[in-house]
């Protein structure tokens, strides 16, 4: 089991902070209800730049001070009720989505250029964040999954760009402080 050092706990704060503080740009407002928000780019960049372990623990630390009340989430939200509540299920699948993003930025690492960090951001929270969000909202919603998965479609324009800020900024930390590549050289070392 790998050791959580001093370095792997702030990098998991900054992150939980970052998610939270990406809640102050204002969501823009949908027929749906349902906002378009910049706080699922959290989960993106948590994973693509700290990997799959760090980028899961951040986002899920986030989710727990949520949990536990204290008001991070777009609107000023937090407690229990977000859990329970339609857009839950999107909630649920950052950590998942994190992890998985993670994983294959680390895979690909050291041939890790812009259009495959877009692929690996963009796809996987399309797969993750919709699959699980869509089939949350559609139980919640008693909609079919596709009826679910019709009304999710105008968050595709955002998502994308969502993935393209999280894209750059992964090749750059690449280039300027390879935080995932640090750890595999500890790693080794150990």
């Amino acid at each position: 089991m790998p050791r959580v050092t001093t370095r792997d706990i702030v990098y998991l704060a900054l992150f939980a902070a970052l998610t939270a503080a990406l809640a102050v740009v204002p969501p823009i407002p949908l027929a749906t209800g349902v906002p378009i928000t910049a706080q699922s780019l959290g989960p993106m960049l948590a994973g693509a730049v700290l990997g799959a372990r760090r980028g899961g623990l951040a986002t899920l630390l986030f989710l727990a001070l949520v949990a536990a009340g204290l008001p991070l989430l777009v609107g000023g939200r937090g407690g229990l009720v977000p859990f329970a509540g339609p857009t839950a299920g999107f909630l649920f699948s950052w950590p998942v989505a994190a992890f998985v993003i993670g994983a294959l930025t680390e895979q690909f690492w050291r041939r890790l250029t812009f259009p495959l960090a877009l692929a690996i951001t963009f796809l996987s929270s399309v797969v993750l964040m919709y699959g699980l969000g869509n089939a949350w909202l559609s139980a919640y919603a008693d909609l079919s999954y596709r009826q679910a998965t019709l009304a999710a479609l105008p968050f595709l324009p955002g998502d994308l760009l969502k993935a393209v800020v999280a894209a750059l900024v992964a090749v750059t930390v690449k280039r300027s402080y390879p935080i995932i590549q640090a750890r595999a050289a500890q790693t080794l070392g150990a």
